[in-house]
């Protein structure tokens, strides 16, 4: 059973303590059951199942709320250390309307989070260029003004649940400014005349990704997240936010790797004594449960800074990432290892999460890009002390 003295940390409230436990009850019963032999059928079941539970409610915010960062954290290390499809299918009804959520109209927002809140429409986050992955500033694609209109030309590629949304939140250069001033955020419904989804992009983890094209693709200026050229602060104040719960999920595949890994070396006999009687082997076991209580630390700090209201939280967020994909994926290696043969053996749970991992070690911010949010983050603080 995974450790659960981490929920009385005073991080938390009761509401929060209430829902790891009324989720991972639900996550037990509904999680295990859904056929994952389809990835795109598995992802719109496993929406549908997260709206019906209530659990996709908590992915955006509704006139007059607030996202609740230790929520989003709770609700995506639980269902990782479940399931890791379970884990991308809510994360993007929170990630792909984020900017919806803490920048729309009201029209914006009555219109989409009423359907992604539920569960009946799923969203995805079109950052990421051919040309400009981590560097931003240097997308390429275009909305140029058309009377009442924005025409879209470009290219967005790596877009999670592309090819399966019903809405993207999309940034293109508007070119108010050089550079990261430039850009500007957008709701694109699926279906647009001049959108196209041109390629398909299969990962060691299976997650609906692809490439999206844009020719003279035209949205009405009602379709405008915020102001012209604000785009870029957009992307990184929805990045700020759902940060924090990449490096949530993590700890959830760790935590899941942890017990796995008990169970291994409870159970293993080697010359008719348990595995765990090597002293090697608790030596394995003390720095897993040292990382995970660790990255546990760093996560919920960074989600209880921003729920206790930081303006931006762009430091413990960078630490809390950085730290907890990269000690999780050493984890789950020591759990491959502990684990023998069994260890790389198809269908075997640590060999999912082995593949599970790595990624998160690269989307929403590479791992040396935070060391670099993370230096600049300490050198500023420095200089201005």
């Amino acid at each position: 059973m995974a450790d659960r003295s981490f929920l009385s940390w005073p991080f938390f409230d009761e509401r929060h303590r209430a829902l790891a436990d009324d989720l991972d009850a639900w996550a037990q019963t509904h999680v295990a059951t859904i056929d994952h032999s389809d990835t795109d059928a598995a992802c719109r079941t496993l929406v549908a199942a997260l709206g019906q539970g209530g659990w996709t409610r908590h992915s955006g915010a509704a006139a007059g709320e607030t996202l609740d960062v230790r929520t989003l954290c709770l609700i995506r290390e639980t269902l990782a250390r479940h399931d890791g499809l379970a884990d991308f299918a809510f994360a993007m009804q929170g990630l792909g309307t984020g900017a919806i959520s803490l920048f729309g109209t009201p029209a914006q927002q009555g219109e989409w989070l009423p359907l992604t809140r539920s569960g009946q429409a799923l969203s995805a986050f079109a950052l990421t260029e051919p040309q400009s992955g981590s560097d931003v500033a240097n997308s390429t694609m275009t909305a140029v003004e058309d009377g009442d209109h924005y025409v879209l030309n470009g290219e967005k590629t790596w877009i999670s649940n592309g090819g399966i949304a019903d809405v993207y939140t999309l940034f293109a250069r508007t070119g108010e400014a050089p550079g990261a001033k430039g850009l500007s955020a957008f709701i694109v419904p699926a279906g647009l005349t001049g959108f196209k989804v041109v390629e398909r992009l299969k990962t060691i983890a299976p997650h609906p990704l692809a490439t999206l094209r844009f020719s003279d693709c035209r949205i009405p200026k009602t379709a405008l997240i915020g102001e012209p050229g604000q785009g870029f602060r957009i992307a990184m104040s929805v990045l700020d936010v759902f940060r924090s719960t990449v490096a949530a999920a993590a700890l959830g595949f760790a935590r899941r790797a942890l017990d796995e890994s008990l169970a291994r070396v409870t159970t293993r006999q080697v010359q008719g004594a348990p595995l765990f009687d090597l002293q090697m082997v608790q030596g394995h076991i003390a720095d897993m449960a040292l990382d995970v209580d660790a990255s546990a630390l760093l996560v919920y700090r960074a989600a209880w800074a921003k729920d206790t209201g930081a303006a931006r939280v762009t430091r413990e967020a960078a630490m809390a990432k950085l730290f907890s994909t990269d000690q999780a994926q050493k984890v789950i290696d020591k759990a491959v290892q502990l684990h023998g043969g069994d260890g790389v053996r198809s269908g075997q749970k640590v060999e999912e999460l082995y593949r599970d991992i790595r990624a998160l070690r690269i989307y929403e911010g590479a791992s040396d890009v935070q060391r670099v949010v993370i230096a600049r983050q300490a050198l500023g603080a420095y200089l201005g002390g």
